[in-house]
């Protein structure tokens, strides 16, 4: 941006406008006013109306002349006030760019992508004469709309939706759970959250707070402006206002202890030069990132319209605003994993978090160190043991640890923590599973990936902190205890270490696991994990000794009829029930051998292309990427639950709905990994037995899954269940 000068002026470009080129008819024509000069002038500077000597050759002579003067002088007048509004909005903007008016910290959130530039204003002839009329800017460049998976999920939600001016003082004055909630509330560790960085409130009223608004998609803010319509800085202050407002309204301030709001790079502004500011104001947010690393922060672009239309007066893109923990205050664990002070969340119960969010989101992809403590920050930046990233990281907060960083003792066994997840009902697996609540893929990673950080945090590598090991999941067994709807619940998990063995060139951990709801346990289950160098894990010989075994399809002979029921098609009939879709569309054909199979009850088999730029490989894991195997058993059990669909079992059942099999144990073995490279997945089912009960049918396999030459993955007793609402219970 060009940085300019105190003096420097800004005129018309173009042909310049003459104020005598209306004569009436009657009269000759008034010769041409001089061309405007091109000499620079300041700001406050006025260009006086020229005038010219009256002629009398015509009896409407005076009048004209009176027009001459009263259109020259209105000319002249605008033509300085534009002047003067430019060279002022180049000044501001120049200094935001570079100038010392506005000290940031540290940058809030990644560059962001570089968008088109939006059409200058046209320069050219002059404005007409007679009153500005704005005009309205061109239409912004657009935003990439997020995904449901990618959308940000606020660390607190409130069912205030319009904020008044009685509101929005209070909201300023810092007393943000008495307006939103007590989600909010920080036992006054909020003070220093206020919306307006310098003076008063620009906004007058808030009309609407959408979390998943605006065209991107990540949320909207609606707001009435105080007074005429913000220029220059002042435009850029009444985005950032409404910026912090929803900041505030995500909760991004609760993961840190006496935050307080930061300005983040200077963004562009567009103004439409004939804005008056008459009439009633706008202005609409939207925001375009969200992230928790490095430091709480968003960004959103803005614009001011006059309430109840499109047109758009000014626009703001690229306005940053972030948080900051208070000077001195302690953002992540000390050594030896100890938090000796709270960190500043709580949790929806008000019991106090030891990690939270910002805690969790840099394990995924951040600072270990903030995440665990300064014993881990060798792994920042290095592929590393990580809890999955997006919508795949399924841990919220920590509560407690019992158990000591290092300690034989507690490696060995007894150890446990104890952690939560939310599951807001607009998450992305509750819209794309064709189950009536949660589906099994999310049951097995939120508990998975709460039980492994036990281990991890008391230090199960940090004996070798330079040795390069990626994180596998081996087998385990879970059991559903009853059914609940996990809809906007707080699952709440109780994990223990229960034995730690290390072996050359590999880690292995056990762990057992509760997950409840309200104080009420409806999933538990143990597991082992590994940690693996790269060595071993390309030394991988499958299930099978590395022998390589084939399906049954394939092994029996005669081959035997084989019909595909296309699933994909089904899929894309927006009114097909009970199909998963979106991020858990993970089969598109099926192959059915009726009567087939181990056990004659029925096979299927399937085969799946892998595409390296498949959404989960940019979540599991950060440096990492590898297939998660609870997907694996996912694509299983919609093969399960389609052969079921096709199957004269559904017959009867009355608006049915797949659930998760209550005390059905299944159990499961990993011994491999699928690769962005490794080309498909293949997999077959055995059916084994199909049970009915009135309103219920369920349906038991056992499963295998391959990739190319090596068989991997082994699921036993894995099961689907369709029932009508209100059925009773086996």
């Amino acid at each position: 941006m060009t940085v300019v000068d105190q003096a420097e002026r800004l005129d018309f470009v173009g042909e310049p406008f003459d104020p005598l080129a209306f004569a009436p008819a009657s009269g000759p024509a008034a010769p041409p006013s001089p061309p405007s000069s091109t000499a620079p002038s300041s700001p406050a500077e006025t260009h006086p109306a020229e005038t010219h000597p009256a002629e009398t050759h015509s009896t409407d002579a005076r009048p004209t002349e009176l027009i001459r003067q009263l259109r020259a002088t209105t000319a002249a007048a605008h033509a300085s006030a534009l002047r003067a509004q430019a060279a002022l909005q180049l000044r501001v903007l120049s200094g935001l760019d570079g100038g010392p008016a506005r000290p940031v910290g540290p940058a809030l959130l990644p560059s962001a992508p570089a968008l088109p530039s939006a059409p200058a204003l046209p320069s050219g002839p002059a404005l007409p004469s007679g009153p500005a009329v704005p005009t309205g800017l061109p239409p912004a460049p657009a935003r990439p709309r997020v995904t449901t998976e990618a959308s940000f999920k606020p660390l607190a939600r409130s069912a205030v939706g319009v904020l008044g001016v009685v509101d929005l003082d209070r909201l300023a004055r810092g007393a943000i759970a008495d307006v939103l909630g007590p989600a909010y509330d920080q036992d006054g560790h909020d003070r220093s959250v206020r919306l307006a960085a310098d003076g008063g409130l620009l906004l007058a009223a808030v009309d609407a707070i959408e979390l998943r608004g605006g065209r991107p998609g990540r949320g909207l803010v609606r707001a009435r402006l105080v007074g005429p319509a913000p220029h220059g800085e002042g435009l850029v202050e009444a985005a950032a206002q409404a910026a912090r407002l929803f900041a505030v309204y995500l909760g991004l301030h609760l993961c840190l202890l006496d935050a307080h709001f930061v300005d983040g790079a200077a963004p562009g502004t567009q103004v439409d030069p004939a804005v008056t500011g008459s009439g009633e104001l706008e202005l609409v947010l939207e925001v375009t990132d969200i992230d928790l690393v490095p430091r709480p922060a968003l960004r959103a672009d803005a614009e001011i319209r006059p309430v109840g239309s499109d047109q758009v007066l000014g626009r703001v893109t690229d306005v940053a605003v972030g948080l900051r923990e208070g000077a001195g205050r302690p953002v992540g664990p000390g050594p030896g994993g100890t938090t000796p002070v709270w960190l500043g969340r709580k949790n929806r119960f008000g019991d106090p978090a030891m990690l939270n969010e910002f805690h969790m989101a840099h394990f995924c992809r951040g600072d270990q160190a903030i995440a665990l403590g300064p014993e881990f920050a060798g792994y920042t930046g290095r592929k590393a043991t990580r809890l999955p990233s997006g919508g795949l990281l399924l841990v919220d907060r920590v509560l407690e640890v019992h158990g000591t960083r290092g300690d034989p003792a507690s490696l060995a066994g007894g150890a446990w923590h104890v952690t939560e997840y939310d599951a807001p009902a607009d998450s992305w697996y509750f819209a794309d599973t064709a189950n009536a609540s949660m589906p099994n893929c999310v049951y097995m990673e939120t508990s998975l990936q709460a039980a492994l950080m036990v281990g991890y945090y008391l230090g199960a590598t940090l004996a070798d902190p330079a040795a390069m090991v990626s994180l596998r999941n081996l087998g385990g067994t879970a059991r559903v205890l009853r059914e609940v709807d996990l809809r906007d619940a707080t699952i709440r998990q109780h994990s223990t270490l229960l034995s730690t063995t290390d072996m050359p060139g590999s880690s292995l951990q056990s762990f057992g696991y509760t997950l409840s709801v309200d104080g009420e346990p409806f999933y538990e289950g143990e597991t082992m994990f590994g940690y693996f160098s790269d060595a071993a894990l390309a030394n991988q010989t499958g299930l099978d000794a590395g022998r390589s075994v084939p399906t049954w399809l394939d092994a029996i002979s005669p081959r035997p009829a084989v019909r595909t029921l296309d699933v994909a098609a089904r899929r894309d009939d927006p009114g097909a029930p009970l199909v998963a879709r979106d991020h858990l569309a993970l089969l598109d054909t099926l192959d059915v051998v009726d009567g087939g199979g181990r056990y004659g009850q029925g096979y299927l088999h399937a085969v799946r292309p892998i595409d390296p730029d498949d959404w989960f490989f940019a979540r599991h894991f950060h440096l990492d990427p590898v297939i998660p195997g609870s997907l694996g058993v996912e694509t299983v059990i919609q093969a399960m639950q389609e052969w079921l669909l096709d199957s004269p079992h559904a017959e009867g059942l009355v608006d049915p709905a797949f659930v998760l099999p209550v005390d059905a144990p299944f159990t499961w073995k990993y011994r491999g990994q699928f690769l962005p490279t490794d080309g498909e997945t293949r997999l077959e089912v055995h059916l084994k037995e199909v049970r009915r009960a009135p309103g219920r049918v369920r349906v038991t396999a056992d499963a295998s899954v391959w990739k190319p030459g090596l068989r991997i993955y082994e699921l036993i007793d894995v099961a689907v269940e369709l029932r009508t609402d209100g059925a009773a219970p086996w």
